[in-house]
């Protein structure tokens, strides 16, 4: 099983849905994993909303810091386009994704941000499956 690393600056919108994604469409195949360099303390809640219109209930999971994994090495880091605000952490593979933050942005936009990064989620667990 791989282990995914999901970063984005607060770890409350785009890493979190990314790992909702990975947590139900990777299950059994990757562990996933969720972080931001400077965490919201909250998981935003119009993420939870749009995730829970596709059944997928990230309300349970929190923003938290690299201190707080306790994994120190992933097979992949995943930042959502937060270059150099996010540090550097240790992975076999390193990967951005330059997904725009939908926060403060309205629902339909998370919605767009939401299906993208889904899309995003599925090709990373068909690479995965292949190797």
């Amino acid at each position: 099983m791989k282990k995914v690393l999901f970063v984005c600056v607060e770890n409350s919108c785009r890493s979190q849905m990314a790992d909702g994604f990975a947590r139900v469409l990777g299950k059994g195949k990757v562990e996933s994993y969720s972080a931001g360099s400077r965490p919201g303390g909250s998981v935003n809640a119009d993420a939870v909303r749009v995730m829970k219109e596709i059944g997928i209930d990230i309300s349970g999971q929190r923003s938290k810091g690299f201190y707080d994994l306790g994994v120190k090495e992933f097979d992949y880091v995943i930042t959502m386009g937060c270059k150099d605000t996010c540090p550097f952490v240790p992975a076999k593979k390193h990967i951005d994704w330059q997904i725009e933050d939908p926060k403060g942005k309205g629902e339909d936009f998370f919605r767009k941000t939401r299906e993208l990064i889904k899309e995003k989620v599925e090709q990373l667990i068909i690479h995965l499956l292949e190797r």
